[in-house]
């Protein structure tokens, strides 16, 4: 068999013809099928109630909304330069320094990305190469390793346990290091978990970093919603950490934008001068009108967050305490971040089989731990972004299994 043979063979086929290899390394979404999946049974007449996902409830702030619109009324629909409108190049720069302790030239230490998912999967592609492999504490979001895998690196996971409050130490992340290590993924506020780092957490991370002179990506999207005194602090404000951090984050989360697709990656001018190349040969560019509207939320919208916040905290408890009513589950409060993550290996059930019994007695959706690594095995994910109707009635359903937990 000659070389190219052998390379159709090991390749990937639909309908006969050869796929990139790299899709073998990489499955669908899970919380995009998920989600799917409740659009697919409520056409059908189910009444599902969703606590899966990732989205507020919440509509966008009407300064944001009268900004765009006012944008799209005056032609403001056209290309804007890769990097993004200066306007909010400016205001982004300002607030990284005022509230994060992170000083970056606008002009030349931010990329305004559509979205935060494509700043990220910017941030790796900038830093890794095939064969590269960036550590990934989890359980974590689904789409860390797979962005690594669709460029050909590897994502090499840093099992956290609950025992330790899914805290990260410095002592995992170097029995994961090997000579091909290049970097490493943080998530403050974490999805699923909703850990915070503390200073301690964060003084280690860095220290291991600067010993092995690896770059951080550090995803900050949930940075506005903490909660019980906790203060979210971000990695490159720390001392000798600057010089190798690319700080993603976006305006989904905090502000309802979800639909907006608006985002940003910021960092040392070295690494955002490649990141730019990135976002030139991609994207272009974010939605004129949309980066209008990413000025007016981070001048004019700080008291919607603040009423989103608080909301949030009512909704935390209802959730929280819903499921530690349930026989064989527990569940801690989050510091951060809109996620409920339940302990329910007392079920005798996998996450996967507790998320099926769920949907099919009670027609409510959750994320099962398994998929955001094999660290969250025994837990489920639940979303309290949704409204107090849903959370109640979903808790009200809950109540009703109650006992009622089918063996293995």
């Amino acid at each position: 068999m000659n070389e190219r043979a052998r390379e159709r063979a090991g390749a990937g086929q639909v309908c006969g013809v050869r796929v990139a290899q790299r899709f073998s390394r990489v499955e669908r979404s899970a919380t995009v099928a998920l989600l799917e999946t409740v659009q697919r049974l409520r056409r059908e007449g189910v009444a599902v109630l969703d606590l899966s996902g990732g989205e507020p409830d919440f509509t966008t702030p009407d300064a944001v909304i009268a900004e765009t619109v006012t944008a799209l009324e005056g032609g403001d629909t056209h290309y804007t330069p890769s990097r993004g409108l200066p306007e909010l190049l400016g205001v982004i720069g300002e607030k990284l320094a005022t509230e994060n302790g992170v000083h970056v030239d606008p002009a030349t230490g931010i990329v305004v990305t559509p979205s935060a998912k494509q700043a990220l999967f910017t941030a790796l592609m900038t830093v890794l190469d095939p064969g590269d492999e960036v550590i990934v504490p989890t359980p974590a979001w689904v789409s860390y390793p797979a962005m690594a895998g669709l460029i050909g690196a590897r994502a090499v996971p840093a099992e956290l346990r609950a025992e330790d409050g899914f805290r990260l130490s410095r002592q995992l992340l170097e029995s994961r290091l090997t000579d091909r290590t290049r970097a490493v993924v943080v998530n403050t506020p974490a999805n699923p978990t909703g850990h915070v780092l503390d200073e301690a957490e964060a003084a280690q991370i860095v220290a291991f970093a600067m010993k092995h002179d690896l770059v951080l990506i550090v995803d900050e999207i949930y940075e506005k919603i903490v909660y019980d005194g906790h203060r979210h602090l971000s990695l490159a404000s720390l001392p000798g950490a600057a010089e190798r951090t690319l700080t993603v984050n976006g305006f989904s989360k905090a502000y309802a934008m979800t639909g907006w697709r608006l985002g940003y990656l910021a960092g040392p001018e070295p690494l955002i001068a490649q990141a730019l190349k990135v976002q030139e040969h991609t994207v272009s560019c974010a939605a004129s009108f949309v980066q209008r509207g990413g000025v007016a939320a981070l001048t004019r919208a700080a008291d919607d967050v603040t009423a989103m916040l608080k909301e949030y905290t009512i909704r935390r408890e209802l959730t929280v305490t819903a499921l530690n009513a349930l026989p064989g589950v527990t569940c801690t409060y989050p510091e951060g971040a809109f996620y409920a993550f339940a302990d329910i290996r007392g079920t005798g059930l996998t996450s996967a089989g507790f998320a099926q019994v769920l949907l099919e007695r009670a027609a409510v959706t959750v994320a099962p731990g398994s998929a955001f690594g094999a660290a969250g095995e025994g837990y489920v994910r639940l979303s309290f972004a949704a409204s107090r109707d849903v959370l109640e009635g979903a808790g009200a359903r809950l109540a009703g299994l109650a006992g009622e937990w089918p063996e293995g």
